[in-house]
């Protein structure tokens, strides 16, 4: 532990470099943050006294990225309301069934015609079937469209794979783990995930009053404090009750996006979302061995493939579902492609329950991509839609599917 500040030091100017050199380029930072980390790590060199390998520093920086990802999905939180998103409540339980449904469908394919054993075919769905929160929140925010029309289903459509993914991992843990899985315990389970984060959003939203005295702090010191006392208590807390703690804080953000403080809240959370935040991407890059993952190139590249089709007919068909226009229905599904953390829970229980070795450095690569390719796809989302626009004609069938209706209404109303 002698030099655990140094290498925590060597880390965050190794993230500078990277984000100063996107910056140069005007690209999109997140790939630059994985990039790094994947070139130092255990594989990396040691030069003097500074360790490239970061292997006394890793535990912490995964922590710190953990950290790093609580304060992306609070930002996001308080950015968006409670109110919208109760508002559109029935098109976003549509919309995320309609999500998980096509790409869960495709991934189940993918892993048949590969020639997976069953157990392996559902991890691989679950592994291409759920997005990175941490990545969706960075996109949004990094491309200011928190305040656009589809961003109400983007922030749904998480929350609604977090339920599913908690019912998804038990099942999966039974299966893989212990060869059974009790569907009684499953489904209170799911049951007391999607009864808290409700109770949680309608409690919050009642109490608002109440948080707009008790946040009425005139030390900026206590005033931090409190709020993030009450971040790392909900997010720890909804841990517990398998609600994935990026996602209680989500919840919190939500609700204190109602108060009075909103935007004092703001200003303080920004440092740390960015500090952290660039950090959780650095870790996440770090975990990643490029020596491994030649074996699997195939396999990733044809995920991938699979994905980039799933993620924007779903979002075509969710966008289309919720009176979204096309261009707004692509950013849904482009805003959501990169695949992030859960894929790489859900390698690492496959892994402990002795499926095939290859998994691994598959996910790896294939979550590697999507990372990066993701923002990039968010960022260029209207030369993809002018692009897809020439061929499928989304723009001119919405059109006309606009004045049929038009039509049919003024046909059927009384005169």
């Amino acid at each position: 532990m002698d030099h655990l500040v140094l290498e925590i030091g060597l880390a965050i100017a190794l993230i500078a470099a990277a984000g100063l050199l996107s910056a140069k380029l005007r690209l999109s930072v997140i790939p630059f943050y994985i990039l790094i980390g994947m070139a130092v790590g255990p594989h990396a060199m040691e030069l003097g006294h500074l360790d490239f390998r970061f292997i006394e520093s890793a535990e912490l920086i995964e922590f710190l990225g953990r950290i790093g990802v609580l304060f992306l999905l609070f930002y996001l939180g308080l950015e968006f309301s409670v109110s919208r998103l109760i508002k559109s409540g029935k098109s976003i339980v549509l919309g995320g069934s309609i999500y998980i449904s096509i790409n869960f469908a495709l991934g189940i394919i993918f892993g048949w015609v590969a020639g997976f054993q069953f157990a392996e075919v559902l991890l691989i769905a679950g592994i291409t079937t759920f997005s990175s929160s941490a990545i969706v929140a960075k996109v949004l925010v990094d491309l200011k469209r928190t305040a656009n029309p589809e961003t109400e289903m983007v922030l749904g459509i998480t929350m609604f794979e977090d339920v599913v993914l908690a019912l998804y991992i038990s099942v999966l843990s039974g299966l893989i783990l212990s060869g059974s899985s009790t569907i009684g315990g499953i489904l209170l389970s799911t049951a007391i995930s999607f009864g808290y984060m409700l109770v949680l959003l309608l409690v919050g939203r009642k109490i608002v009053p109440l948080l707009n005295r008790a946040l009425n702090i005139r030390s900026n010191e206590l005033f931090i404090l409190v709020v993030f006392a009450v971040l790392f208590l909900i997010a720890g807390f909804s841990e517990t009750l398998h609600v994935a703690e990026a996602i209680g804080a989500l919840l919190l953000g939500l609700v204190l996006a109602e108060t009075e403080h909103v935007k004092q809240i703001e200003k303080f959370v920004i440092p740390f979302r960015d500090f952290f935040g660039a950090i959780f991407f650095f870790s996440f890059g770090l975990s990643i061995d490029p020596t491994e993952l030649g074996g699997a190139v195939w396999y990733s590249l044809a995920a991938v493939a699979i994905t980039l089709i799933g993620n924007i007919t779903a979002g075509m068909i969710a966008g289309r579902k919720a009176g979204l226009s096309p261009k707004s229905s692509m950013n849904i599904g482009l805003t959501i492609m990169g695949r992030g953390e859960f894929s790489i829970i859900l390698v690492n229980l496959g892994k402990a329950g002795g499926l095939a070795s290859i998994l691994q450095p598959f996910a790896a690569l294939y979550v590697l991509v999507l990372a990066i390719l993701g923002p990039l796809l968010a960022k260029e989302s209207k030369h993809v839609f002018r692009l897809l626009d020439k061929v499928f004609h989304f723009e001119a069938r919405h059109v006309k599917r606009k004045e049929q209706q038009q039509q049919l209404q003024e046909e059927t109303s009384p005169q």
